[in-house]
C-alpha cells in the first residue's frame, strides 16, 4: 500500500493519520501500518497526549496478529485512556491466536479495573471458555449476561451456546437457544454442531430438517457429520443435494472439512470424490490448503503413495504441507523416507516444531535412534526451536520404545517444564513392552494423579501383571476400574465396502451378516493354527486357571474386533484387493501375528490403522518389522 501524500507531507499532524491507520487496519496492512507508527513516534509526542492515536495503533496490530506490539502499546496507554475497544481488540487477537488463557487473563484484570464490560468482551470470553472447555468460568459469564440484560444479544447468545455446546452441555446450550428472543442463521448452526458431536446424527438430522434457513456452512457441518461416523450414502445424498439440486459451489473450507472427515472416518471414496470435484472446479492449480487436506486425507486413508503423487504435483508447498507429508510418512513406518526428504524441505521452506514432531516421531516408528538423537539435540542449536513438550515425548517414546528406559527416565527427570500424561504415557507403553514392571508401577501412580478416568494405563498394567505370572493383582488392578464405575474403551474396528462403514467390537454379532462372519471366521482360525498360529493367551486376564477358562481365552481371542473385520473384508471384497482396517485403539499382539498369516494364507494385502500407526500386512510380514 503506497500513499504519496505521505511522502508530500512530512509534518503531517499525527491526528490526521488516525483514518490511514484503521485503513491498514482493514487491510491488515501492517508493514505500511509501522511506517506511520514511526512518523507518529518521530513527531515526540507522547501517549498521553495522543492516546486516541495509540488506541488506533493498538487495533491495527491486534487485528493484524502482532500481539506483542499490541500487548506493548496497551501496557503503555493509560488506564484513563483506555476503552471497552481496547481491552477487547487484545483479547479478540488472543482468541485468533489460540491463547485463550491470556484472554481469561485480561478479562479478570477487566473486572479488577472497573473497565466497562460490553457485549464484545463477553463473546471474546466464551469464546476463551469453548477453546478451554471451561464451563465453570463459562457459567459465571452466562450469570453476567443475565444480570447485565445482554441475553437480547444475538452474538453473546451465540458464543454462549457454542461454549455449552463445545463443552458436551447440551441441555444447556438448547436451554440458552429457547429462551432467544431473536435467532439467525449461526444459531441454528451452533445449536447444529453441537447436537451432531453430542447427540448423533439422527438428532442433527432433525435439528438441520427444521432449520427456517440453511446456508452453506449449516449444509457443510450436516454433511461432515455424515461421513466423519460413517453414513457415507446419507453424506453423498446430501452432498449431491446441495451441489446438483441447490447449485451451492464448495468453496476452500467446505472442501478442506471433508476432506477432514474422510481423514478421520477412512472413507477414501468421498475423499476421491472430493478430489475429482476440486479438480473440476479450481483446475490442476488447486487452493493450497485443500491440496494439503488431499495429501492429509490419503495418507490417513492409506494410501501413502497416492498422498506422495498429490505432494509432487503441487505447483507451490508450505511448511503447512511439508509437515502433512512428513506426518504421513511417519505414520506408516517410512523413517528413512522422512530424513531423506528433510534436506529438500529445508531448501523451500523454514521447518517448525510440528515438522520436527513429525520427524521424531518417524525415528521413533522406526527405531533410528541416532537420527532421532541428532535431530533433538539440533532443535535449538540449529534451527531455534525451543523443544516443547511434544518433542520429548517423541524422544521418550523413542528410547523407550528401543529398550533405553534409563535414558528415558533421565531425560524426564531434566525436562525443564512439567512431564505431562503423554510423556509419562509413552514410558509406560515402553514398559510394557521389554517388561519393567517396577517402573510401570511407579508411572502409573502418577498418570492416576494426572487422569483418574483414564483406564488404558490401568489396563495395560494389568496385563504386564498377567503376562508376569500374577493373575491377583491383574484382577485386583480391573476390580478397581469397576467399584470406580470406569469402564474400558471399546476397541472398534470398522472396514468401508461398497461406500458403507461396517464396525465390529470384540464378540460383536450384530451385523446381518453375524453368521457368515463366525462360519469364516472358523475357517480362518483353522487354517491359521494349521499354518503354525499359537494363540497369544498370556495378556488374557480370566479368573481361574483351569481347561474351561483356557478355551474361554481362546474364543474372546479369536472374536476381536480385528479378526471380525478381517472375515467380512474377505467375504465382501473380491480376491486379492486389498482390506483397509481402522482401530480406534491399539491393535493386540495376538491380532497382530494372526494377521500378517492371514495375509499369506489368503494372499491378500490388509493396512490396519490403530491409534498410532499403520501396519501393512504383506505374504506374511509387516511393514513395522514388529517394532511397535
Amino acid at each position: 500500500m503506497k500513499w504519496p501524500i505521505l511522502r508530500a507531507f512530512p509534518s503531517f499532524s499525527p491526528r490526521y493519520l488516525r483514518p490511514f491507520i484503521r485503513i491498514c487496519a482493514q487491510r491488515s496492512a501492517l508493514t505500511t501500518g509501522k511506517k506511520l507508527h514511526a512518523m507518529v513516534l518521530t513527531t515526540g509526542l507522547s501517549t498521553t497526549e495522543n492516546s486516541f492515536l495509540f488506541n488506533t495503533l493498538l487495533h491495527l496490530y491486534a487485528s493484524c496478529g502482532d500481539i506483542s506490539s499490541a500487548q506493548k502499546l496497551f501496557d503503555e496507554i493509560p488506564h484513563s485512556s483506555k476503552d471497552s475497544a481496547d481491552w477487547t481488540s487484545l483479547m479478540s487477537s488472543f482468541s485468533r491466536q489460540n491463547r485463550p488463557h491470556d484472554s481469561l487473563l485480561l478479562f479478570a484484570q477487566m473486572l479488577e479495573k472497573g473497565a466497562e464490560i460490553d457485549d464484545v468482551a463477553m463473546v471474546c470470553l466464551f469464546s476463551a471458555c469453548a477453546w478451554l472447555r471451561d464451563v465453570g468460568v463459562g457459567s459465571q459469564g452466562h450469570g453476567r449476561v443475565v444480570k447485565m440484560g445482554f441475553e437480547r444479544r444475538v452474538k453473546v447468545c451465540n458464543a454462549l451456546m457454542d461454549m455449552y455446546g463445545k463443552s458436551g452441555m447440551v441441555e444447556e446450550m438448547r436451554r440458552v437457544f429457547t429462551e432467544m428472543k431473536e435467532k439467525n442463521v449461526v444459531s441454528w448452526t451452533v445449536v447444529l454442531d453441537g447436537v451432531l458431536k453430542w447427540e448423533g446424527v439422527s438428532n442433527g438430522r432433525e435439528v438441520f430438517d427444521d432449520m427456517p434457513h440453511c446456508n452453506e456452512v449449516a449444509w457443510t457441518i450436516m454433511i461432515v457429520g455424515y461421513v466423519g461416523n460413517g453414513f457415507s450414502k446419507e453424506g453423498f445424498l446430501l452432498l449431491s443435494q446441495m451441489v446438483f439440486h441447490l447449485g451451492i459451489k464448495l468453496n476452500y473450507i467446505t472442501l478442506c472439512s471433508l476432506l477432514s472427515a474422510c481423514a478421520q472416518s477412512g472413507d477414501v471414496a468421498m475423499g476421491r470424490w472430493v478430489h475429482v470435484y476440486g479438480l473440476k472446479m479450481m483446475g490442476m492449480e488447486m487452493d493450497i490448503m485443500v491440496e494439503t487436506a488431499l495429501l492429509d486425507m490419503y495418507a490417513k486413508c492409506g494410501r501413502i503413495d497416492t498422498a506422495i503423487k498429490v505432494f509432487e504435483c503441487m505447483p507451490r508447498r508450505n511448511v503447512v504441507s511439508w509437515n502433512a507429508l512428513l506426518s504421513g510418512l511417519a505414520m506408516h513406518g517410512r523413517g528413512q523416507l522422512v530424513i531423506n526428504m528433510f534436506p529438500r524441505m529445508i531448501k523451500e521452506v523454514m521447518p517448525d516444531d510440528l515438522t520436527f514432531i513429525a520427524v521424531l516421531s518417524a525415528c521413533s516408528h522406526s527405531g533410528m535412534i541416532d537420527q532421532g538423537s541428532y535431530y533433538f539435540d539440533s532443535l535449538q542449536s540449529v534451527y531455534g526451536i525451543t523443544p516443547k513438550i511434544d518433542h520429548y515425548a517423541c524422544m521418550v517414546d523413542l528410547l523407550g520404545r528401543a529398550g533405553r528406559l534409563e535414558e528415558a527416565e533421565t531425560l524426564i527427570n531434566k525436562m525443564p517444564i512439567p512431564p505431562n500424561e503423554v510423556v509419562f504415557g509413552s514410558l509406560l507403553g515402553s514398559c510394557n513392552s521389554h517388561g519393567k514392571l517396577q517402573l510401570a508401577e511407579r508411572l502409573l501412580q502418577k498418570l492416576i494423579l494426572m487422569n483418574p478416568r483414564n483406564t488404558e494405563y490401568h489396563i495395560l498394567l494389568s496385563n504386564m501383571y498377567a503376562l508376569a505370572g500374577k493373575p491377583d493383582k491383574a484382577n485386583a488392578l480391573r476390580k478397581v476400574l469397576k467399584t470406580k464405575g470406569i469402564s474400558k474403551v471399546p476397541g472398534i474396528s470398522s472396514i468401508h465396502v461398497d461406500g458403507q462403514l461396517h464396525q465390529f467390537s470384540a464378540g460383536d454379532k450384530s451385523h446381518p451378516k453375524t453368521r457368515e462372519i463366525y462360519i469364516m471366521l472358523e475357517d480362518m482360525i483353522q487354517r491359521l493354527q494349521s499354518a503354525g498360529y499359537v494363540p497369544n493367551l498370556s495378556a488374557q486376564v480370566f479368573p481361574g486357571d483351569d481347561a474351561g477358562v483356557e478355551l474361554e481365552k481362546e474364543q474372546a481371542l479369536f472374536s476381536h474386533s480385528e479378526k471380525l473385520a478381517v472375515c467380512f473384508g474377505l467375504l465382501s471384497t473380491e480376491p486379492g484387493k486389498p482390506l483397509y482396517i481402522f482401530k480406534n485403539i491399539r491393535i493386540c499382539r495376538d491380532c497382530h501375528a494372526a494377521i500378517k498369516i492371514v495375509s499369506k494364507i489368503y494372499d491378500r494385502e490388509i493396512i490396519v490403522r490403530d491409534r498410532n500407526r499403520f501396519h501393512c500386512f504383506k505374504q506374511g510380514s509387516c511393514s513395522c518389522s514388529d517394532f511397535w
